[in-house]
């Protein structure tokens, strides 16, 4: 088989497939690995505000925003710098500063000894696929 044969069957059709912007989830069996990067975390403005998913924001529930994995999805986050993991559910979008994976809540980076450094290097990893990835907005959100 010839150079461009192989490049036409496997080559672009690799490159195609993964060029995708979004998460595959649905071929992770167990805990598997999503991304690294650097970790923030937010709610020191935004208790009681309405997070993407419709939610009201609580600083004290184990929460987080990505950009792209479905609301609900369930994830650990692993501190590369100290060997601290926490377990959050994605209900918001962001974080909106390059270069950030994910924003925690204050719990989720109280538990990751990150509150007053602020950012942390770390690793996702998905615990369970969202089974309802819709928005469902409470009528707090709504009344807005």
């Amino acid at each position: 088989m010839n150079f461009q044969k192989l490049f036409i069957l496997f080559v672009i059709p690799c490159f195609l497939f993964s060029s995708c912007n979004t998460v595959e989830l649905d071929i992770c069996t167990e805990s598997c690995f999503i991304e690294s990067g650097i970790s923030s975390w937010y709610g020191h403005d935004y208790p009681e505000r309405c997070t993407a998913n419709g939610e009201t924001y609580n600083p004290q529930k184990y929460t987080a925003a990505h950009k792209t994995l479905p609301f609900n999805t369930i994830v650990r986050v692993d501190n590369l710098d100290n060997g601290k993991s926490v377990t959050v559910r994605i209900n918001d979008r962001g974080p909106f500063v390059e270069g950030r994976v994910i924003d925690l809540s204050k719990k989720a980076a109280d538990d990751l000894d990150i509150l007053t450094v602020g950012l942390a290097d770390v690793e996702i990893y998905l615990v369970k696929e969202s089974e309802n990835p819709e928005p469902d907005y409470n009528q707090s959100c709504l009344d807005i």
